[in-house]
């Protein structure tokens, strides 16, 4: 992807409301993100009636409803996603919607153009949406949170099966050779970027953990960004100072808005804030490679120091540390051969301060 991919996670802040969500289309835009997402479910296939919230949904929704009832306020109707791509290409900004179902899979996949797919960290574990996103043959951007190193070997095994089988039922034997073969390692490379996350709203500084980044990284081979659930900027700008390749972070138009996700997003000027810094940092990250750049080469002679005399020197003196001396410029004979002097004779009178040439 080159530049940090900045993902404005719009999720469900439009509440239902399709205006809500072309407003957040043109703040995200704004603010500089190279993506809006959205998610693509249906309530009725989501969760069972029973299914309760998650804590933090209780506590920033009514505690009186349903995960389903919640959900079901919070779906936009399929009417709207052409008006929301539409927008998304106006705006100049990607479209991208995670979808939690295979129906909304290939919906997105199929009639969407999405350029790539979003799995969130919930669905890590569900096969065969795995499966049949990775035989959509896009690139995907999974979400780790709650997982172990385990989990996310057992869905890049499925993912690269995915990849290179179009057609068949994976088992054990199967998944494992997919996944150990070159080219089932090529298209994980090429394809697939995990995002570290912790799934909590807002996520606890404590159990943030970074450097798993580095973790996934070497364990995996693959990209590896970050999916932000804490409160502010700062964890974004620190993980995209450790080489994220995708920073994914909440969205909203006002965080007093009612709705599950408001309270732990970004406002447009505090989204804006971030990209401007993730681009500061990945422009200051440049090159791993220890040269002189081209702004400091010209500073090289006014600051570093020549070989000079430390007092008047006559023709045939021997150079000792009383009567050498090291001075700016650098235009004459570096200091760094300044013990190749010692013990030699001057084979002409200098002045003091004047650069020793010979």
């Amino acid at each position: 992807m080159g530049s940090v991919f900045v993902i404005a996670e719009a999720g469900v802040n439009h509440n239902g409301s399709l205006d809500l969500a072309l407003q957040l289309i043109e703040k995200a835009a704004e603010a500089g993100a190279d993506a809006v997402k959205f998610q693509t479910f249906r309530a009725d296939t989501l969760v069972t009636p029973r299914a309760r919230k998650a804590e933090y949904q209780q506590q920033t929704t009514n505690s009186n409803e349903s995960q389903y009832e919640m959900l079901k306020r919070l779906e936009l109707d399929r009417e709207s996603y052409p008006l929301i791509v539409e927008h998304c290409r106006k705006a100049g900004i990607e479209f991208m919607s995670t979808p939690f179902d295979e129906e909304s899979l290939h919906f997105l996949a199929d009639e969407c153009g999405v350029k790539r797919i979003k799995l969130p960290s919930g669905e890590i574990t569900n096969g065969p949406l795995l499966l049949a996103a990775a035989r959509k043959g896009l690139p995907i951007i999974l979400s780790t949170g709650m997982a172990t190193l385990g989990e996310i070997e057992t869905a890049l095994m499925i993912l690269a099966y995915g990849y290179l089988n179009r057609s068949g039922k994976p088992d054990g034997q199967s998944l494992l050779e997919a996944f150990i073969s070159e080219q089932g390692q090529a298209a994980l490379r090429e394809r697939v970027t995990l995002l570290h996350c912790t799934t909590e709203y807002p996520a606890p500084l404590r159990d943030v953990n970074l450097r798993c980044m580095d973790t996934m990284a070497e364990a995996f081979g693959v990209p590896v960004g970050y999916s932000d659930h804490t409160e502010g900027i700062a964890v974004s700008l620190a993980a995209a100072a450790r080489g994220a390749a995708v920073i994914e972070k909440h969205f909203t138009l006002d965080r007093q808005l009612p709705g599950p996700d408001h309270q732990s997003s970004l406002e447009p000027g505090e989204m804006a804030e971030m990209i401007k810094g993730i681009r500061t940092i990945e422009l200051a990250l440049g090159r791993k490679y220890k040269f002189p750049a081209l702004s400091e080469l010209a500073n090289r002679v006014p600051v570093r120091k020549s070989i000079v005399a430390g007092q008047d020197i006559a023709a045939g003196d021997v150079y000792h540390d009383g009567n050498l001396a090291l001075k700016r410029p650098g235009d004459g004979i570096s200091a760094i051969r300044y013990w190749d002097y010692l013990g030699k004779k001057a084979d002409r009178p200098y002045r003091k301060d004047e650069q020793i040439d010979s």
